[in-house]
């Protein structure tokens, strides 16, 4: 007689404490389906320490679940996919990625030019050899994300809990992350805040964003002025305070200083003449997370070969970039009802614009009211879209026009009360930084 075809009893583990019975089937029984899940539950098979339990109900560690006979080929109570065989090369590579290691996690060093996840063509990528770093119990997964040219530090959780705890910390803006650039020109402001909102821009398939100051999801990057060679190019610490797609790269090249090798959206500008490397020059330098077990997890990554030769030579010592943050605060209560209310904020400004898209109707050039709508660019419709201006957005320290690079300082300073980067000493509304 199979496994299948008996009776089987599974004690909840300490990583399922809290999870949905239904989330519990997905994880370790995942070719049961949702439909045999909630009739065993609504038939009464299925019972959790001898009682009845409905498809939401939580698990709490320690429990043994009952689960009848049938509903799956093959039962896996460790929920363990087929582990895929590596080659001798993938697991070389997988293995000189890894920066530290625990219970709860995995911390790489992600080199540049490798996809964390796979996509149309890409058949090498970090989650194709999370194998590599299987040794009992379930596989290791992704718990967010960098750009496939974008190197350094890299989280892994090892296990659903900490996956969730995670992700939790990350979803709560609680970790913080420091990433180094090299940008094209100086900027004028040394210690500045970039809130330019962003969304994707249309006919690429999502695949780029811009700034769109209508429709655009809040973003928020502080970033520092580290070093500068001349007015050639500067080595810049950035803090990304939201979680936008490409919003380093965006923001940098919307105040008109692109990361060095970012082509796709500094163009032509984006690279430097002479030795210094085409490759992307952004780097994720350092992470610091609470960690599951309650002291704070804190990596730093060292630079790739194309960065560190670039910075040896325009002048600049690596030594002199790392700063000293503050341990990340408890995520509480509080803090998963402000992300809450912001998420929700966010999803309610974005049915709007849908509703406004429908209401001007096609492109007729007329709304319903048979006036002409104002067309991106006049007046009444502000600045273009994908440039940053208005009260509290634009280049900081140039006028329209000007070329980055150009000497800091000068008359194209950004004027009291407008639009830019705003100065860690300077904010507006008389508020200090």
């Amino acid at each position: 007689m199979s496994n299948i075809d008996i009776v089987r009893q599974f004690t909840v583990g300490q990583d399922d404490d809290g999870v949905r019975l239904d989330r519990w089937f997905k994880r370790h029984l995942p070719k049961v389906g949702f439909a045999m899940v909630s009739r065993w539950a609504r038939t009464g098979q299925i019972r959790v320490d001898g009682k009845r339990a409905d498809v939401d109900t939580r698990l709490e560690a320690g429990q043994t679940l009952r689960v009848p006979p049938g509903g799956e080929q093959k039962a896996s109570a460790s929920g363990e996919r087929p582990r895929r065989e590596l080659t001798e090369a993938e697991i070389e590579l997988a293995d000189s990625m890894v920066l530290t290691q625990d219970r709860a996690a995995i911390v790489l060093n992600k080199p540049p030019g490798l996809a964390t996840q796979g996509g149309s063509g890409m058949k090498e990528h970090v989650d194709g050899l999370l194998d590599a770093y299987v040794e009992k119990g379930p596989r290791p997964r992704l718990v967010h994300r960098l750009d496939k040219d974008t190197s350094g530090v890299l989280l892994i959780a090892r296990t659903p809990g900490s996956a969730a705890f995670f992700s939790k910390r990350f979803s709560g803006r609680t970790a913080k992350k420091i990433y180094w650039a090299l940008v094209v020109g100086v900027p004028s402001i040394n210690d500045g805040m970039i809130e330019l909102p962003l969304a994707k821009q249309p006919g690429t398939g999502g695949e780029k964003m811009h700034v769109d100051e209508k429709e655009g999801q809040t973003a928020r990057t502080r970033y520092r002025v580290i070093d500068r060679a001349g007015n050639r190019a500067a080595w810049v610490e950035l803090h990304p305070l939201t979680g936008r797609t490409h919003q380093l790269r965006v923001h940098m090249a919307a105040i008109g200083h692109p990361i060095v090798g970012d082509g796709k959206y500094g163009g032509q500008e984006a690279f430097l003449t002479g030795s210094i490397s085409r490759k992307m020059h952004l780097h994720a330098r350092r992470l610091l997370i609470e960690h599951p077990d309650g002291a704070p997890l804190d990596v730093t990554a060292p630079l790739p070969e194309h960065f560190a030769n670039s910075l040896e030579q325009l002048g600049f010592v690596e030594s002199e970039g790392d700063t000293e943050i503050e341990a990340p605060a408890e995520f509480t209560k509080e803090d998963q009802k402000k992300a809450a209310k912001q998420h929700a904020k966010e999803y309610r400004k974005e049915r709007r614009g849908e509703r406004r898209k429908r209401a001007e109707g096609p492109s007729s050039g007329q709304n319903r009211t048979g006036k002409p709508s104002a067309r991106p660019g006049s007046k009444a419709a502000g600045k273009p879209l994908g440039k940053p201006g208005g009260k509290t957005f634009a280049k900081p320290g140039a006028k329209a026009g000007a070329k980055p690079g150009g000497r800091p300082g000068a008359k194209s300073g950004p004027k009291p009360g407008g639009a830019g980067a705003r100065s860690g000493g300077g904010a507006p509304r008389g508020r200090s930084r």
